[in-house]
């Protein structure tokens, strides 16, 4: 496998529109490519894309996820520049998706392999809250998971950050500035019930105000406004009394305040001495890659959170995630493929 065949499959895939919850034309070209793989193929319930090999139980699911946080409507168009990918989603995630792809199928063709499976999951990004890791997780229930990103190749992801998002509304009567002067205004109690959230943040917590909005005019008084606000930790507990503080939040009448749970993941940490810790070590070693354990979110929180052991390992270098500005290094698309396929190896090799 070259470095030009990986990439020409990146920007193939890249090419593809995939927004959170309108991830079927990816699904349909991976589908596609694996016409002719062996073991067995199927769409689950979520809708993830599931490649599933061997008799029981998988010792091992790989997880993809495949869509992005772009709309439907923005520009994909690429570019190479000094070595790199250039552009939006490239890195995240189809860079992983490709590599996971070629990994896998260049394991299964080489030898016997013990029960496996690699999952293209939906629900990943935003407020999909790892609907497909969740549901791969519960279907197969996996004895351990892999969850591969575009980007991080320098690190291994071994514990998960987990976050809790609320959606706040304020209504209100309304009115004109001048004539209805002194009246309540939705929008500056919600700018008070946003502070209210940002005072729970510490430095290992942070809180996050994402989207703000509301209002009629700039001569009307607010009517209505509202926010949704994110708290990170690698705790449940300050995750949940993040939720309760929210669930708590008050308004004066003739003003109602409504607060709605609109995501959680799941926090979580990996074992330390985990045997699937310890494989991809090994393998990061034989690639002279660096034993730099750090923190995250993604696919792995879901298997974290139950009890699997779970890992998210990068396959490129790059910055730029979730901007259309992203980009990675190409010739780091190989060394991703042959990382994975170390743990391949280690793990599910007969």
């Amino acid at each position: 496998m070259t470095t030009e065949q990986l990439v020409a499959d990146v920007l193939e895939l890249a090419a593809i529109p995939a927004p959170t919850f309108a991830e079927e034309a990816r699904l349909d070209w991976l589908e596609e490519r694996l016409t002719s793989a062996p073991g067995h193929r199927f769409r689950d319930a979520a809708g993830n894309l599931v490649w599933q090999w061997g008799d029981g139980r998988p010792e091992l699911a790989v997880l993809a996820h495949v869509d992005t946080v772009f709309p439907a409507e923005t520009t994909l168009s690429f570019r190479r520049e000094e070595g790199r990918l250039i552009g939006p989603g490239i890195g995240d995630n189809a860079a992983a998706v490709v590599v996971a792809l070629h990994a896998v199928s260049e394991f299964l063709g080489e030898q016997t392999a013990r029960p496996g499976a690699l999952v293209f999951t939906v629900g990943e990004e935003g407020l999909g809250n790892l609907k497909g890791a969740v549901a791969a997780c519960e279907g197969l229930q996996p004895a351990a998971v892999v969850a591969v990103e575009g980007h991080g190749l320098e690190r291994v992801l071994v514990d998960a950050v987990g976050s809790a998002r609320v959606r706040v509304r304020v209504e209100g009567p309304g009115g004109h500035s001048w004539v209805d002067r002194g009246g309540p205004s939705a929008v500056h109690e919600l700018l008070a019930l946003g502070q209210d959230l940002l005072d729970h943040a510490t430095p290992d917590n942070p809180v996050n105000l994402g989207t703000i909005s509301g209002g009629q005019s700039v001569n009307s008084i607010a009517a209505q406004s509202e926010l949704i606000a994110e708290m990170r930790s690698l705790g449940e507990a300050p995750l949940d009394a993040f939720v309760g503080a929210a669930e708590c939040l008050v308004v004066h009448e003739p003003l109602t305040v409504t607060v709605d749970g609109v995501g959680r993941r799941p926090a979580g940490r990996l074992d330390r001495a985990s045997p699937l810790l310890s494989a991809v070590r090994s393998a990061r070693d034989d690639l002279g890659l660096p034993d730099e354990l750090e923190a995250g979110s993604t696919d792995a929180n879901a298997a974290l959170a139950r009890g699997i052991p779970a890992v998210a390992l990068g396959c490129s270098y790059g910055q730029g995630m979730h901007t259309t500005g992203e980009w990675i290094e190409a010739d780091a698309l190989k060394l991703g493929r042959r990382q994975l396929a170390g743990v391949l190896e280690r793990v599910l090799a007969a």
